[in-house]
């Protein structure tokens, strides 16, 4: 059997084929989607709008993670379009109406996004050991929860952080005890986090499970945070 290569950027057909020998299981745009996987296509600069590309004067990849773009992918969408992004900062940002439209074709997944999902895929199917429960508990600190979670909501999450508050009232998110010697050795439970995120400020649900499809120190929050999901019947 070949060993397929991932370029860093791989497009539809190339991250499909390769998930598929990964994990002996066919895959779609839908389902990789499905699975929190984010696509970029490359946007070529546009002196229309020179706020988008900064000082990336030659363009850059743009990010789809707004939830309705996505599902019109999933659903079968014969073309791309593109209302919310990121721009070259890294920054959300609303395109002017009716966004930027692509090809299918032009679509790309990133390979470090593939490989972690695989290793997530892998890890979820071996039985959770106790040690990795008890080892989730320790929390994350307030610059993860701000890489996981600062780009969802409109209030600024680093202040609401910055007392070492709960964000949800009493204790809340964090960690009972944490920070109670110094501030900034608060920690906390990015589950409930998110789920307090989800319910306050209405983040969708696909924002916070791509989020922990994602960001490598969630990984040992995932067992628990897809037998929380499935509870709730979500």
């Amino acid at each position: 059997m070949t060993i397929i290569e991932l370029p860093f950027r791989a497009t539809t057909e190339q991250a499909c084929d390769w998930l598929a020998q990964q994990t002996d299981k066919p895959w779609s745009l839908a389902r990789m989607l499905e699975h929190g996987l984010t696509p970029y296509v490359w946007l070529d600069y546009d002196a229309d709008h020179p706020a988008l590309f900064g000082d990336a004067n030659g363009g850059y990849a743009a990010p789809i993670f707004f939830e309705e773009d996505t599902q019109r992918l999933a659903a079968g969408s014969e073309h791309v379009l593109i209302t919310i992004t990121k721009d070259a900062y890294k920054i959300v940002t609303q395109l002017p109406p009716p966004g930027f439209r692509r090809e299918l074709h032009e679509l790309r997944f990133l390979k470090k996004d593939l490989e972690h999902l695989v290793k997530k895929l892998k890890r979820e199917a071996e039985p959770v050991k106790v040690e990795e429960i008890k080892e989730s508990q320790v929390g994350i600190n307030k610059d993860e929860v701000l890489t996981a979670f600062s780009s969802f909501v409109k209030i600024d999450l680093e202040q609401a952080l910055a007392s070492g508050g709960g964000i949800f009232g009493d204790e809340g998110a964090r960690i009972k005890g944490s920070g109670k010697k110094a501030k900034n050795k608060a920690m906390w439970n990015p589950i409930t986090l998110a789920l307090g995120l989800n319910d306050v400020y209405r983040v969708p649900m696909s924002h916070l499970k791509r989020s922990f499809n994602t960001h490598a120190f969630l990984d040992a929050w995932n067992a628990e945070w897809e037998q929380t999901l499935t509870l709730l019947g979500k």
